[in-house]
């Protein structure tokens, strides 16, 4: 296998020292993750249940999902303006603030059985969603380029903790929430409402220095040096790829990874219970995923510095492919397989965010890195938003195994977009010798 092509092997950057602070930074990050996972996971495990029960309808449970995916499109624009102008401690201190109303709004409504209420309210949880997702980001601000995917792991890495606790307190949180006259399927966003809650607390506390302001802070302070001949390392961002051409790349990558995991991942609760699997049952399926999406995140870092964006996107794709047919084959009585090709959902998803992050990264400059993060995020969401509300619409008109096929041939899309970025490298490449 060759790959030395993509790698990031440039040993100017690779000996570029990180501040004493990126240390702090990260630890104040990862416990807000932790916290933050919970919430994330426990909604995501009933939103399509609660609504099922509220609308009195299969076809539209993915409503829920697409209702907080278009939110969180609109909170990831938010928060990174708001970064980009007063710094990542504000943009996500507010952003996980908003999940935690959002999440008491859904709770209320369904006390209220007010479905307008658990749109609206929805929308405002998304907040939390986008928000999670941001903070991987801060992780890469003050990250030398070679130890980029690492610092982005690291951060994600920190949301499994969380995100497997999340689900498997599904059941204990609707008898909690039974006993105070809750529906039970709404108890799981008051655990939601106070683990976001709890993020925004530890970040307005801890993360201190602001990790893209001192990022700035550096940069304009840092002597100018020279620039040498331009090195084609393979990555974009690098003199061979215009900043143009690896944004849409990276947020191409994140955007199909997002759209083919949401879609999956939503339906399969509502596939479970068809089938006589209890709550449970699809909340540890769903832990067996979250836990894949974020758990394998230091291996993938490690490849996306080793081996190089290009390739951990590759690999995305084909696991996607792998996730989709697996649960397509899966029998409907097979609760181990089902956690298998989630898994491999959860695995796939995270190659993808990686390599993705990191070409975003490593292509927009400072002064206006955050808002262009949040732009691409809003592609993110918008994306997931579509996968949420199709999917549900695609298994009541069809079935689950057609579902999870069509996503894994909709993520082999990525494969030609890595080979039109390896083509015109190589032509930049020859047209400067």
């Amino acid at each position: 296998m060759t790959v030395d092509k993509d790698r990031v092997d440039n040993p100017t950057l690779a000996a570029e020292a990180e501040p004493p602070e990126q240390k702090r930074i990260i630890r104040a990050l990862v416990l807000a993750q932790i916290l933050s996972g919970a919430g994330l996971a426990a909604g995501i495990t009933v939103g399509a249940l609660l609504a099922r029960d509220m609308l009195d309808t299969t076809s539209l449970a993915g409503l829920p999902t697409a209702l907080f995916t278009i939110g969180s499109a609109a909170a990831a624009a938010g928060v990174g303006r708001l970064s980009q102008r007063l710094g990542r401690r504000a943009g996500l201190t507010t952003g996980y603030t908003a999940g935690a109303l959002g999440s008491a709004g859904v709770v209320l409504a369904a006390v209220l059985d007010n479905i307008p209420l658990l749109f609206a309210a929805l929308l405002v949880y998304g907040a939390g969603t986008a928000t999670n997702l941001q903070a991987r980001y801060a992780g890469a601000d003050l990250a030398s380029p070679a130890r980029r995917g690492r610092a982005v792991s690291t951060v994600l890495v920190a949301t499994t903790l969380g995100g497997v606790l999340g689900p498997n307190l599904v059941s204990p949180m609707g008898h909690l929430a039974a006993t105070w006259g809750i529906p039970p399927l709404a108890g799981p966003f008051l655990l939601s409402g106070a683990a976001y809650l709890l993020a925004a607390l530890v970040l307005a506390a801890l993360l201190h220095p602001d990790p893209l302001r001192l990022a700035r802070e550096r940069a304009a302070s840092a002597p100018r040096i020279a620039p040498s001949a331009p090195r084609a390392t393979g990555e974009p961002g690098t003199p061979a790829h215009p900043q143009g051409g690896g944004i849409v790349l990276g947020a191409s990558i994140m955007v199909l990874t997002q759209l083919v995991m949401i879609a999956i991942m939503t339906m399969t609760p509502v596939h479970m219970t068809a089938h006589g699997h209890g709550v449970g049952a699809a909340g540890a399926v769903i832990a067996v995923h979250v836990a894949a999406m974020y758990l394998p995140s230091p291996l993938s870092g490690w490849l996306v510095d080793r081996y190089g964006r290009l390739f951990v996107a590759a690999l995305s794709a084909i696991t996607l492919l792998a996730a989709g047919t697996l649960a397509a084959a899966a029998p409907d009585n097979s609760v181990a397989l089902l956690a298998v090709a989630l898994a491999l959902l959860g695995i796939g998803w995270n190659f993808g965010l990686l390599s993705g992050t990191a070409i975003i990264t490593d292509t927009v400059p400072l002064e206006r890195r955050a808002t262009t993060q949040g732009a691409v995020d809003v592609g993110i969401a918008v994306a997931g938003a579509g996968g949420g509300i199709a999917s549900g619409a695609v298994v009541a008109t069809t079935s689950y195994p057609t579902l999870t096929i069509a996503g894994g041939l909709i993520a082999l899309a990525i494969l030609p977009l890595i080979t039109t970025t390896r083509t015109r490298r190589r032509a930049s490449s020859a047209g400067q010798h």
